[in-house]
């Protein structure tokens, strides 16, 4: 399996290169807290602008709608359906669902 996408350890990379994946606690929480400002940010702004409470609850039916996709391609499929499949990113998983399309192996 020289496949990057379908190579999983559970050992984290100790590869030291400045675009590995990161493994210190404290920068992974502040990446995610990062994520979180900025989507926090963007979503203020957005609403500022927004002239209705209807755009408003579309948009956070909008954001939850993404955030529940997200999950399906990253755990649901991993964990429920292909537990051999470990997906590297949506461009991973975009090719994975295509390739089984296409193959006609829905279930």
């Amino acid at each position: 399996m020289s496949d990057p996408e379908r190579h999983h350890s559970s050992q984290p990379s100790r590869d030291p290169s400045l675009l590995g994946d990161i493994q210190n606690p404290k920068l992974i929480w502040a990446k995610g807290t990062l994520f979180l400002a900025l989507g926090m940010l963007a979503a203020g702004i957005l609403i500022s602008r927004i002239p209705g409470l209807s755009e408003i609850a579309l948009l956070c039916i909008c954001i939850w709608a993404f955030c529940r996709a997200y999950y399906f391609a990253f755990y649901v499929i991993e964990h429920y359906v292909d537990p051999t499949y470990h997906f590297a990113g949506l461009g991973s998983f975009a090719k994975y669902a295509w390739t089984r399309w296409r193959s006609g192996d829905r279930d």
